[in-house]
């Protein structure tokens, strides 16, 4: 693909994402019915969380503009319209989970919530017996979770992923919260035609279907059924190579479909951007023909489902792993 194709790819896309969410969210003060606010919010959640799919995510990694510093404040823009702490997101998400996906203590991923047991050997509560039943449901709070306590945890915390948080860090931090709480929450609690309470339930209607979503779509990037969990050695080094520990820890959903690449913005082609993080995804169907066959042809099988096999597969890992005695082979 020459660059004016990639350019105008890209551009078109921003222009679509872009201006879909801006109509869903300036429908929130036009419309003048409790029930379509609601869904309009619901709406705007869900379309929002694509672009930033689509577009946040390669920002992070520098591969939309030749300028990092372009990159990282648009980055840091998009992220801000999702409610999540831009930093904080990007240095775990670089320098913990890129660097060693699935492996424990070395993936921040994996350190989410102790409800959810998904790695071998790991500590078992008695709840775990349940959680292919209750983690949907415990799913549809995790944005709330992320965005009111999560991110104001790890700023209030000492750990190895994170940049000084000196005054630039903390002011970027309010500032982001700040803007964040006062376009989805203010603007509309002052200048829609809805009364606070359905401003309120519309606020968390669209917070429990974007975390259902968010939570199902990433889990089912490295925590299906086939994804392995590498272990370390009594010296920390990981006892598999980085090529396979890329592979064999993530999972791909539709990887040559150009429409669901376009719709989740590369994330249903999670083993080419681990392998190839500095590529955009708009590559990535095209250079999964290549991947795959090169892989096949050393008999290395990639991990593969549909996107709703992909949930079901995620609830069986859970099931399976619901036992204090589950562990999984590499």
């Amino acid at each position: 693909m020459n660059k004016l194709n990639f350019r105008l790819k890209i551009w078109a896309k921003f222009i679509f994402y872009f201006t879909f969410t801006a109509v869903c969210y300036s429908a929130l003060f036009t419309t003048d019915r409790p029930i379509a606010f609601v869904l309009c919010f619901v709406l705007y959640g869900f379309i929002s969380l694509l672009f930033a799919f689509n577009f946040s995510h390669d920002f992070s990694h520098n591969t939309v503009f030749k300028s990092k510093k372009l990159n990282n404040l648009c980055f840091i823009f998009i992220y801000t319209i999702v409610g999540a702490h831009a930093e904080a997101w990007k240095q775990r998400h670089i320098h913990s989970h890129h660097y060693a996906p699935n492996v424990e203590d070395y993936d921040s991923d994996l350190k989410i919530s102790k409800l959810i047991r998904v790695i071998p050997n790991s500590e078992h509560f008695w709840f775990h017996r349940y959680q292919h039943i209750y983690a949907p449901f415990a799913y549809t709070s995790y944005s709330l979770f992320w965005v009111f306590i999560k991110d104001f945890v790890i700023l209030f915390s000492n750990d190895e992923y994170t940049e000084k948080k000196n005054l630039k860090f903390h002011l970027s931090f309010w500032t982001q919260k700040a803007v964040y709480l006062t376009f989805i929450l203010l603007l509309p609690l002052l200048f829609s035609m809805q009364p606070w309470y359905i401003v309120l339930t519309g606020f968390l209607a669209m917070h429990f279907s974007q975390s259902l979503f968010l939570l199902f779509t990433f889990f089912m990037t490295h925590h299906v059924e086939q994804t392995e969990y590498p272990t370390t050695d009594s010296n920390g080094f990981i006892n598999t190579s980085w090529l396979m520990n890329q592979i064999k820890s993530s999972n791909d959903m539709h990887p040559f479909s150009e429409t669901a690449n376009f719709i989740l913005g590369g994330f249903n082609n999670h083993i080419a951007h681990h392998l190839f993080p500095h590529y955009h995804h708009i590559h990535y169907p095209k250079l999964n023909k290549i991947l795959y066959r090169i892989l096949l042809q050393h008999n290395i099988k990639p991990n593969q489902t549909s996107y709703w096999a992909g949930i079901a597969s995620h609830l069986r890992l859970l099931k399976r792993m619901s036992y204090a005695d589950e562990t999984i082979k590499l």
